[in-house]
């Protein structure tokens, strides 16, 4: 490649070059900022954010430099780089002044800038419960009141929280929202209790249009925040007014009023299942791609295989190894991620399978109560989940069909022959059944 006569045409041909090559992320993260502020024959001049974009830039695409610029005596890049300093007279200017200091709304949003749907990667185990938070965000109160949204820790409930939000706020901005999660709104119950202020508070979100509630489990066991949480509930769906609410369990499973649970039930409840993955795999390609860091497929599928227990841990496991091979100069190879992230690999020595095990694991898959799958309900919402159950334990446990059948509320074997015969049959020709059983195995054996 032929290099240019003039170096700040040859930096726009760079530029021009590297969009071709690059994502639309990784573009914005490490090469919009760079700003070409003089040059020479023989030299360009660059200003940097910080020295961090300096050193990706000579590590990444150096070679692509020396084809387009010139090179110095030492067969190096002839560039010279500044670091941008930060202007405080400026950024102080740029403040406008307030007569009387405005103090912090109480109740202001605090959101996640990055907990948007855009960033929410769905898959099979999630795409339900994405498409219903959508729709509530899309028509708040009018359909899905009150979601109830839970599963296990760092599956992305927080995010959907987030991303409801987002949307509401982008899509008519006169709403009243409040996302919050239950430890915030029992501090703010106790600190207007004590400032005598009580009714303030409740006024304030007896008139909201939406009400997101985190972590509704820290409710269990207070008694007196309980009730109050339920009289606010009862005033804003009577309105109909729109309310989110997330927890790691349940309604049922919560150690709450019977009247809250009921009322938490009226609308839609969904599951937040692990990604299967796939899933995984395009999380950390999505979350790569943010962070402006190159993840082949072969190295993601190797950290998503061997990382299940959530996202938050995928998130982290990526963190460790892009910081890793940015201050070593070094590529993401599987041998670098084994390395970096050997205590996080490590397989932890599995557990005996036992029929309590998959009892929980299909109660869950299908939002029926473990209670209900060792009875004697015969309704299709409880029969179908029970020979299920019965399938995977003749399937994963080396026990007798007879001591097997017994742990089923003292079913006999020929029933759970007859179980595991119709379930088997099914897998043949029903896909959604298979990924079902699928992941709830991976739950099982993780």
């Amino acid at each position: 490649m032929l290099s240019c006569q003039k170096p700040k045409n040859c930096w726009v041909q760079f530029l021009e070059l590297v969009q071709q090559r690059c994502s639309r992320v990784e573009y914005e993260n490490w090469f919009a900022p760079i700003q070409c502020v003089s040059q020479s024959e023989d030299e360009i001049v660059l200003e940097v954010p910080n020295i961090f974009v300096r050193e990706y830039l000579l590590d990444n695409y150096k070679k692509d430099l020396l084809a387009l610029l010139p090179s110095n005596q030492d067969g190096e890049p002839a560039i010279s780089f500044v670091v941008a300093e930060v202007d405080e007279s400026k950024a102080m200017r740029s403040i406008p002044k307030i007569k009387k200091p405005l103090e912090k709304p109480q109740n202001s949003l605090n959101l996640n800038g990055s907990y948007t749907f855009e960033n929410f990667i769905d898959g099979p185990t999630n795409q339900f419960i994405k498409s219903a938070a959508l729709g509530v965000a899309t028509h708040p109160g009018k359909s899905y009141n009150p979601l109830f949204i839970h599963g296990g820790v760092g599956l992305g409930k927080t995010h959907l929280l987030h991303s409801i939000s987002h949307h509401i706020k982008s899509q008519n901005k006169k709403l009243r929202i409040q996302c919050i999660t239950t430890e915030a709104f029992i501090n703010e119950l106790v600190n207007n209790l004590k400032s005598k202020s009580v009714d303030k508070m409740k006024r304030f979100y007896r008139n909201l249009d939406v009400l997101l509630v985190d972590d509704i489990q820290f409710l269990q066991n207070r008694l007196n925040f309980e009730e109050e949480f339920c009289n606010m509930f009862e005033t804003l769906i009577n309105q109909n007014k729109q309310i989110v609410i997330a927890s790691d369990k349940p309604p049922g499973q919560l150690k709450l009023s019977e009247r809250m649970i009921a009322r938490m039930e009226w609308g839609l409840v969904a599951h937040v299942a692990m990604p299967d993955l796939e899933t995984r795999v395009a999380i950390l390609q999505h979350k790569a791609e943010q962070k402006g860091f190159m993840l082949t497929n072969k190295v993601a599928f190797f950290i998503a295989e061997r990382i299940c227990s959530n996202v938050r841990q995928l998130e982290g496991a990526l963190n460790r190894v892009g910081a890793y091979c940015r201050m070593m100069c070094l590529d993401a190879t599987q041998e670098v991620v084994e390395k970096t992230l050997s205590e996080m690999l490590q397989a932890a020595p599995q557990a005996k399978v036992t029929v309590d095990n998959i009892l929980k694991s299909v109660a869950a898959m299908y939002e029926v109560k473990v209670s209900d799958l060792t009875g004697t309900a015969r309704n299709r919402k409880v029969a179908f989940p029970r020979q299920i159950a019965m399938y995977l334990a003749k399937e994963l446990i080396s026990d007798s069909l007879m001591k097997l059948a017994s742990s089923f509320g003292g079913k006999t074997h020929s029933t759970l022959l007859h179980a595991w015969k119709k379930i088997s049959k099914l897998l043949e020709k029903d896909e959604t059944l298979r990924r079902q059983i699928r992941m709830t195995r991976q739950n099982i054996e993780a």
